[in-house]
């Protein structure tokens, strides 16, 4: 909730959408598409995970209007399902809200959802950014969150998926970049 904000949600959809990430916790990177956040544009994201290492992956924009906007995870994402932004007038107040509808994308993401690791990360990370998006506004943002687990089995059958997991294939990538790095100084220029 924008405390004291008296803005029409459109605009403040206007701002999310313009400066989408800006409004990120400090150590994660959203590259925006070029075109704008618009239906059928995708964008890269870095995110900061535990132990200092970085995830890549990305995002699809699958429907933008004037008070709302959603992404929808590729494979390999740590999640599967989809993300709306939206705002809403609630009183005197407007409301940014950030609704998720996901599910871990394989059994080794699962188990980190399980252990409460992984969602505890994704839940202050969006804390992290409504506050952000209050603040740019000169407001005071207060977090209020609903959790609801729809299936709570866990899904052997999406043990495949582990092949497309973006934190091993960025784990694997990893070396191979520090050794390019290194053999790309090692070489004299021609």
């Amino acid at each position: 909730m924008l405390l004291g904000l008296a803005i029409q949600p459109a605009a403040v959809i206007k701002v999310w959408k313009e400066n989408f990430p800006h409004f990120w916790p400090k150590g994660n990177q959203f590259y925006a598409p070029l075109a704008s956040i618009a239906p059928g544009e995708v964008a890269l994201l870095n995110l900061a995970a535990p132990g200092g290492m970085q995830l890549s992956t990305g995002i699809m924009v699958i429907y933008a209007d004037d008070v709302s906007f959603s992404f929808m995870t590729p494979q390999g994402h740590m999640f599967a399902g989809m993300i709306t932004f939206s705002a809403q007038e609630e009183g005197d107040s407007t409301v940014a809200q950030i609704q998720a509808l996901i599910r871990a994308g394989d059994p080794l993401y699962e188990s980190g959802c399980r252990l409460g690791i992984v969602h505890r990360i994704e839940d202050l990370f969006w804390h992290g950014t409504l506050l952000n998006l209050a603040q740019s506004f000169g407001v005071k943002g207060v977090v209020q969150q609903t959790t609801i687990c729809i299936d709570p089995r866990m899904q052997w059958s999406e043990v495949r998926n582990v092949w497309h997991n973006a934190a091993i294939r960025t784990g694997l990538h990893m070396p191979i970049r520090l050794l390019r790095r290194f053999w790309g100084r090692a070489t004299p220029p021609a």
